[in-house]
Formats: C-alpha cells, structure tokens, sequence
C-alpha cells in the first residue's frame, strides 16, 4: 500500500507548478496524482465500512478524487497556448482543502474528559457507649 500523504503531495507540486506557469508540468503531476488519490480513497472507504476510521476521512478523500479528475479534465481541454482556465487551479486549491479537511476536524473536537463518580464517603460516628445507652433509655 502506498503512502497516502503521496497524492497530497502531488497535488501540492502540480499547484505550485500550475501558479509558476508551468501548466504541462502541472497536468502530468496531476495525472499521476489520480491513481494515487484513488487509491488513497480506496482505503479510506473501505476502512471506514470496517470502522477503523472515522468516515469523514473517507469522506474526504472521495471528494478530492473527484475534484482531482475535474481539474485534469479541464487542463487536458485547453486549447495549446491558451490560458488555463481559474477552475483547474480553484480545484487544485479544493483537492487540498479537502484533504485537510479531516486534520482540522481532529484539531477542532473537543478534548473528551471521562469523570468518575466521587465515592461517597461513610460517616464514623463513634460514639460513646455511655452516650448510646442514654439515648437508647
């Protein structure tokens, strides 16, 4: 199983290579970062229905996949030396929100405190037996 911090990289270097200019780079990474985010959905769903997971992850990672094949879709449809169209790059930009999505869920849940019931304390009243015999006359 490959690592599933790969297409995230991937599609951080195919962002960074479109904003440079750099759209062929850009949709080639890109293209290479599909496989990768498909397997990474893969396993996240298939961990999520065995409960390993929380299912936001898998959530998550299905969303990017699909997001992922919008902005190859849009860049392998643009016209050579025309501009790539704001979508592709808005995508890209979504693909990593979405995979970020389930770090800052976890930074944001609140932090969990099991109490325990306090023991109730029994009271030890001693007392005199001269005391107890009085009261009992």
């Amino acid at each position: 199983m490959g690592s599933r911090l790969l297409p995230l990289t991937l599609v951080a270097i195919a962002l960074l290579a479109g904003a440079a200019g750099l759209e062929g780079l850009a949709l080639w990474i890109g293209l290479l970062a599909v496989p990768a985010a498909a397997g990474a959905a893969f396993v996240a769903v298939s961990d999520a229905l065995e409960g390993r997971t929380a299912p936001l992850q898998a959530a998550a990672n299905a969303v990017a996949l699909v997001l992922l094949v919008l902005d190859c879709a849009v860049r392998s449809n643009t016209t050579t030396g025309a501009a790539v169209p704001r979508l592709a790059t808005w995508t890209l930009f979504a693909v990593l929100l979405a995979y970020s999505a389930p770090v800052v869920a976890w930074v944001l849940e609140p932090v969990k405190v099991t109490r325990r019931r306090p023991e109730r304390r029994r009271r030890h009243v001693v007392f005199e037996d001269e005391d107890v015999l009085s009261r009992a006359a």
